[in-house]
């Protein structure tokens, strides 16, 4: 009941960027993926989701393969993707994009009131238009959105960038509540404090491969490895 990645290699055209990943994120844990701008965390979530297909390696989700998936044919079988700056229907209200997140999952009542006790703020806005919610309000709406599609595997891609405190509080307690539910939780973060609050365990990428899989316990923020594969 895992998802297990292993020779993933994909790529832009003729530029490769994934150079054979190994990965595993088990459910009831957040994986976190840490290395520096370019390495390839971004194209590695896109990648599973099949928005960038893999040239070679495998993708299995309980044992079932996706690698070779039509992107619209993913969610369906268990990943849900938080994209880094949120992507969502500005012009939409909150209800709204929560009715197209759960579109693949027949927009289950049970499911949307689930999601909204995670993110009760939202409950309190649905009739609001997207795009004039805060920052910190319309990242909740984005993986609350995601949520819609009761994920397996969530990926996040850098979340609680640029959000205030508080708002980052919230995310993170929500993220926890998920994996107490048996979600597993890839999380793309570049802020060391955050990674030891939040993770069990972290993958660092260089060059387009993991390079080393670190628990959490026994880190600090001051662990060589962050300065190695991070630079901080």
């Amino acid at each position: 009941m895992a998802l297990e990645v292993a020779g993933l290699i994909a790529g832009y055209g003729p530029v490769t960027v994934l150079r054979g990943v190994d990965f595993r994120a088990e459910p009831g844990r957040i994986t976190c993926l840490m290395g520096r701008n370019g390495v390839g965390k971004s194209t590695f979530l896109k990648c599973l989701m099949g928005l960038v297909p893999a040239t070679e390696g495998t993708i299995r989700l309980d044992g079932t393969a996706l690698e070779g998936l039509p992107a619209h044919e993913v969610p369906r079988h268990g990943l849900a993707y938080v994209p880094q700056g949120r992507r969502l229907f500005g012009p939409l209200t909150v209800a709204e994009n929560l009715a197209i997140g759960g579109l693949v999952q027949g927009n289950d009542r049970a499911t949307l009131a689930h999601v909204l006790t995670l993110f009760p703020r939202l409950g309190e806005r649905l009739s609001q238009v997207a795009q004039t919610l805060s920052g910190g309000e319309q990242q909740m709406l984005s993986i609350a959105r995601a949520l819609c599609l009761k994920p397996k595997v969530l990926l996040l891609d850098e979340p609680t960038e640029g959000l205030q405190p508080s708002m980052v509080s919230l995310i993170q307690d929500a993220i926890r509540t998920l994996t107490g539910q048996g979600v597993a939780v890839v999380l793309v973060e570049q802020r060391v404090d955050a990674v030891l609050r939040l993770a069990d365990s972290v993958a660092f990428m260089v060059a387009g491969r993991v390079e080393e899989t670190r628990d959490v316990k026994g880190l600090a923020a001051d662990d060589p490895v962050f300065r190695n594969y991070v630079g901080v």
